[in-house]
């Protein structure tokens, strides 16, 4: 039987990486990454595969043993410690989203962790099940004694009241949900902006068209690096195989596009490790090329 004591002996063994109940975990020097499960998505398939050259999809899907008519997608949500810090990159979907997401909570609890514990709430973008899990059922922020960090276009795009107007009627809930969340935590949040060091060890990277303001965050450590990749990099299958392919998930798609082969490239000619929010096996992994794309290497 897994016990608690079991969890936290595993966590703090020297090896990196390595699977566990509610997360993965690597170690860089002093920095700890581990990634908690928020659960999953139920997506139709469309979502994302539609408008994709449908027969090499359909075929490229297959090869990893997943349907095209609908995906469930795994929600990872990174925390980091370096003994001063400890940050999480996005907070999940909390309860208002979808029934199999929204578990970040006992992910937390399972780590011997309460959200008081987070010093640092650092945003990816502003899509429910990134940002969603911000505001208990009592619209009162969950993390209480975090700074919350964000990209400026993001944030901007978000409380523009015009966004509701122009996103799209499918997406219309995500602009009023996002606006009501942020607007929550105006007086506690930083802006970030493109190369900057936010915190030790963690720079912002933008890499917009998934949203407007997309930011990734590279981790360092000594000689060793790590991206958090948000969305950026949003399945492990046709995101990799062909980053060209315009996604019906990503708002500004050939921006999208762009943003993703320019990512894959930077990721394999530094050898750098990457986490993926929507990736399998709780997302920590490598990309290596592959013909005239890359594979997501699971760690």
């Amino acid at each position: 039987m897994l016990t608690r004591r079991h969890l936290l002996a595993a966590l703090a063994l020297p090896f990196a990486p390595r699977t566990l109940w509610a997360a993965s975990t690597l170690t860089m020097g002093q920095i700890q990454v581990d990634t908690l499960s928020d659960g999953n998505l139920v997506l139709p398939g469309d979502f994302i595969l539609g408008g994709m050259p449908q027969d090499e999809m359909a075929q490229i899907v297959a090869s990893y043993g997943l349907p095209t008519d609908q995906l469930t997608p795994p929600c990872n949500v990174t925390l980091m410690r370096d003994g001063t810090n400890t940050v999480l990159f996005d907070v999940g979907a909390g309860p208002d989203f979808q029934p199999s997401a929204g578990k970040l909570a006992d992910a937390l609890a399972a780590a011997d962790l309460s959200p008081e514990d987070i010093t640092h709430v650092v945003f990816t973008h502003g899509h429910p099940d990134h940002l969603w899990g911000l505001l208990d059922d009592f619209d009162e922020p969950v993390f209480t004694n975090a700074e919350y960090l964000i990209g400026q276009a993001e944030f901007n795009y978000w409380t523009d009241p015009n966004t509701v107007a122009t996103i799209g009627e499918a997406r219309t809930t995500f602009a009023i949900g996002a606006e009501r969340r942020l607007s929550a935590i105006a007086d506690a949040l930083r802006f970030v902006s493109d190369g900057e060091e936010i915190l030790p060890g963690i720079a912002a990277r933008l890499t917009a068209g998934h949203t407007p303001g997309h930011m990734a965050y590279e981790l360092s450590a000594g000689s060793e690096s790590a991206m958090v990749v948000g969305d950026a990099l949003g399945n492990h299958h046709v995101a990799f195989e062909r980053p060209d392919w315009a996604s019906g998930s990503d708002q500004d798609k050939e921006l999208a596009a762009q943003t993703r082969l320019a990512l894959l490239d930077q990721i394999t000619a530094a050898q750098m490790r990457l986490i993926g929010f929507h990736l399998p096996g709780g997302g920590i992994g490598r990309a290596e090329k592959s013909g005239s794309g890359y594979r997501f290497i699971e760690e």
